[in-house]
């Protein structure tokens, strides 16, 4: 189970008005080598970031008032991280984070990264450290992510986050295709606006068995936080390179967060789950069955509301009968640009919504994006 520890963040997010979060469903290509997944053709894939880190940098229109940037899982070459974050530090606006998942590294790699970002993940090293400690295991692969905050003055904090729960492609009975097991996980802490989020990465959101389980860890330190301070979890992101988004585990851990009966307690009750995928464009070689990517989604209580829409782009539902609202988007390549919703329920008698989706953006053939007209929203999904 995952060990989570309280981190502080200098982030003056706007009081009593939504945030804004901008969610990069992105093409990926993995094969499976000896010992873990590599990306293929890496320069492209870090062109194709990076034309995402450009769009946020350059920030026109309504993108200045970017906070989130979400982006899936191993979808980084490791070899180009430096110039990730370098990016990220330069050209990005204060008081924005920046969370995406990295190709897999040796654990001996990994360790080198938390010590060069030590002072941000301390009990992460620690953890890495006692485990190479106990055996030999410095070339077990680790699927990770980055959490880059930029803080109000400027600042650049970079905290490290190790996947916990390999998918079946990841975890046979040959050690040397093992992956390693992260056990430290932040919760992130805004101030002076309260607000609080974490990240995790895929299936560790499911449970890992009956008796124990890492979302029901987050949920008990979720209701700790709102009995000892009134606060709450107010948004989970889980980033994915998903070959089955549409997975029953995921639906049944939906069910038991947000049903009313089961975890709907007082520190998840407004939280705010969203799901980043990859597009439909992406192969993971070395899998077998069929591989269906895309098809992100935001998930809200049912108490919220959102309005019944069917377009080409995205639709809403209540998750095949569900206490929730689920926004779901399609499987093409797009970054979707939308606000999360206040904390609070909405008047039963009002017709605001919630949630509203301000900008998609297609790829174009130079590499870059597009922000898509109305005309091509508006389809009907079936036709689309």
């Amino acid at each position: 189970m995952l060990r989570i520890v309280d981190k502080d963040l200098a982030l003056e997010l706007p009081r009593g008005h939504h945030q804004h979060v901008l969610l990069a469903q992105l093409p990926n290509r993995l094969e499976l080598t000896e010992s873990s997944f590599r990306i293929v053709e890496p320069q492209q894939q870090w062109q194709r970031v990076r034309s995402v880190l450009e769009l946020v940098a350059e920030g026109e229109g309504n993108l200045k008032k970017l906070h989130f940037l979400f982006l899936p899982e191993s979808i980084l070459p490791a070899a180009y991280l430096d110039e990730a974050l370098a990016l990220i530090e330069s050209r990005f606006r204060s008081n924005t984070v920046t969370v995406f998942g990295v190709e897999h590294v040796p654990l001996a790699r990994y360790r080198e990264l938390l010590q060069r970002f030590a002072l941000d993940n301390a009990e992460a090293l620690a953890s890495v450290q006692d485990d190479l400690d106990a055996g030999d295991v410095e070339q077990v692969a680790v699927n990770w992510c980055v959490i880059a905050v930029k803080e109000h003055d400027g600042r650049l904090r970079v905290f490290l986050e190790a996947k916990s729960h390999p998918f079946v492609g990841e975890e046979t009975v040959d050690p040397f295709h093992d992956l390693y097991r992260g056990k430290v996980f932040p919760l992130f802490r805004c101030h002076p606006t309260c607000f609080n989020f974490m990240t995790l990465i895929c299936l560790d959101y499911v449970y890992r068995d009956l008796y124990s389980s890492n979302i029901s860890v987050l949920i008990e330190r979720a209701n700790e936080l709102f009995f000892e301070t009134r606060q709450r979890l107010d948004l989970l992101a889980v980033i994915e390179c998903n070959p089955k988004p549409e997975h029953a585990a995921f639906r049944d851990v939906v069910n038991g967060f947000y049903g009313e009966y089961l975890s709907y307690t007082p520190g998840v009750r407004d939280c705010v789950t969203i799901f980043g995928n990859t597009s439909a464009e992406s192969r993971c070689e070395g899998l077998r069955g069929e591989q269906r990517f895309g098809r992100s989604a935001v998930i809200i209580h049912k108490n919220h509301k959102l309005e019944k829409v069917h377009l080409a782009e995205f639709a809403t539902d209540d998750y095949d009968g569900l206490p929730v609202c689920r926004l779901r988007f399609g499987e093409q390549t797009r970054l979707y640009y939308f606000n999360l919703p206040l904390f609070h329920e909405l008047d039963p008698r009002t017709t605001r919504v919630p949630l509203k989706i301000h900008s998609i953006f297609r790829p174009t053939r130079d590499g870059g994006w597009l922000r898509m007209g109305g005309e091509e929203l508006v389809q009907d999904l079936a036709k689309g």
